[in-house]
């Protein structure tokens, strides 16, 4: 667990470096400048690091479902090899998923006005401003987002009413709660961070303004890197003991 908990660190920070100096530098002045290639690489990155963190939240739920569901064969089968290619996998399709999407807006033409409203170069207002036919482009991001986030949300359910199932099969209340405790943390994190993610992007919101879609991304791009820790930390018993053993000695 803590093994993957690294890795959702490390795509935490890919996603908050990648925007928010540039979202300070928007709010201190009131609008900022970014070329046209900084503003696609900046959307690359987003979509590696956001990407990485929905197949990562997957590989956990397989983990919690491992260790829950099959407790006597999960240091048999979660073992170091299998873990490595779990986040080897989880990174590479993330790159692979954002190059394939990256490569089709390369392909557009982009006319006057160049003004993003939004906070960072998301895809949506990236395609306000081509000027060319965006069905190629906006049918490439629907296909990568069912792959990337509602077919890994519906394993991530499979496995959660499978340990749910499990759970309810365990005759004490203290071995309920035992158990629930291991997959609270991950089920936390899963409801915020992929709730805001398909309201996002798989979700119609032609109806929907882009002062909304603001706030809705500002949830994910900074909520959920800012929550993660704090969650991780105060559900998990390991942490709370340090932490006390800590205090303590002070």
């Amino acid at each position: 667990m803590y093994f993957f908990l690294s890795q959702l660190s490390l795509s935490d920070i890919l996603l908050t470096t990648n925007i928010t100096p540039n979202m300070l530098h928007v709010i201190i002045n009131g609008g900022s400048t970014i070329s046209i290639a900084g503003c696609i690489t900046q959307m690359y990155f987003h979509g590696v690091s956001a990407s990485a963190e929905c197949l990562l939240l997957t590989v956990m739920s397989y983990d919690r479902y491992l260790a829950i569901c099959k407790p006597l064969h999960y240091t048999s089968i979660m073992d170091l090899r299998l873990q490595i290619y779990l986040v080897i996998s989880s990174w590479l399709l993330a790159f692979l998923f954002s190059l394939v999407l990256t490569s089709v807006v390369c392909q557009l033409r982009f006319c006057s006005p160049h003004i993003i409203n939004n906070f960072f170069c998301d895809f949506a207002p990236i395609l306000e401003m081509s000027c060319s036919d965006v069905t190629i482009a906006k049918l490439t991001n629907f296909v990568l987002a069912i792959l990337v986030s509602v077919l890994p949300f519906s394993f991530i359910i499979y496995s959660y009413i499978s340990i749910f199932i499990t759970i309810f099969r365990i005759p004490s209340t203290r071995g309920k709660q035992k158990a629930f405790s291991t997959c609270s943390s991950h089920l936390i994190v899963v409801t915020m961070y992929y709730g805001t993610i398909i309201t996002v992007y798989i979700i119609p919101n032609s109806g929907s303004s882009f002062n909304t879609d603001k706030a809705i991304s500002l949830l994910y791009t900074m909520g959920t890197p800012l929550l993660n820790p704090i969650i991780y930390s105060l559900r998990n018993h390991d942490i709370k003991t340090v932490i006390k053993k800590l205090i303590y000695i002070s």
